[in-house]
């Protein structure tokens, strides 16, 4: 079993720290960043987010070069892992499953994250959004994703896994649910008995299927 999870606002809340770099950044540049809406709606690039304020590419570029290099020592000493997420990935291990995360964060800052929090994993990929995600979730065989926005709902169906959807971040349980989650938790707290119900479920399943095979091989 592989279970995928998204990173910001689904296993960590990043936002304090998000807002500070925003600040720290409009400060140092003069742009009239909205540090509170940033943090409040992540989830898609952060290219897309300086094209709010800028047209000119080069400097999406830059800023986006700029951020990455505020972020360790702003948003990593101020970032909380979320409820449940620790023992969400436990529940994972304890399966014998394997984890990864698959996020839309700059893969090095999304690992100084982990590290800082004590989060292990199996695999970490960065800079997906959306659909893009279903090619690492594919890759590494992600039976199911975990996600807060609809993008991930998106990835996950792309993948062929079950999306399961907490309301921790930027949207809604309607919206999730609206979006085509098959699941909607009311937090991260609730996905170990869930996990545990699904493998269990699961494995029945798997146990019938090979009993049918069975008496169809025996049957005369």
């Amino acid at each position: 079993m592989t279970v995928g999870f998204d990173l910001d606002m689904t296993l960590i809340d990043p936002r304090p720290g998000m807002r500070r770099a925003f600040e720290v950044l409009g400060g140092q540049t003069g742009l009239p960043l909205d540090g509170e809406s940033f943090a409040n709606n992540l989830g898609p690039p952060l290219q897309d987010e300086f094209r709010r304020y800028v047209t000119d590419e080069a400097l999406v570029t830059s800023l986006v070069t700029e951020f990455r290099a505020l972020y360790p020592g702003i948003v990593i000493p101020r970032t909380v892992a979320l409820p449940g997420a620790v023992e969400s990935v436990a529940a994972v291990r304890e399966l014998g499953g394997r984890v990864v995360v698959v996020t839309g964060k700059y893969a090095p800052n999304a690992s100084l994250h982990l590290d800082a929090l004590g989060i292990e994993v199996d695999h970490l990929v960065g800079e997906l959004w959306s659909v893009a995600k279903a090619d690492a979730l594919r890759e590494f065989g992600a039976q199911i994703y975990v996600g807060d926005h609809i993008g991930d709902v998106v990835g996950a169906k792309a993948a062929g896994a079950v999306a399961v959807t907490v309301p921790s971040g930027a949207c809604d349980a309607a919206q999730l649910a609206g979006a085509g989650a098959d699941v909607v938790l009311g937090d991260l707290t609730e996905f170990p008995a869930w996990l545990r119900e699904w493998a269990g479920t699961g494995q029945a399943l798997d146990l019938r299927h090979e009993r049918r095979s069975l008496d169809q091989q025996n049957a005369p």
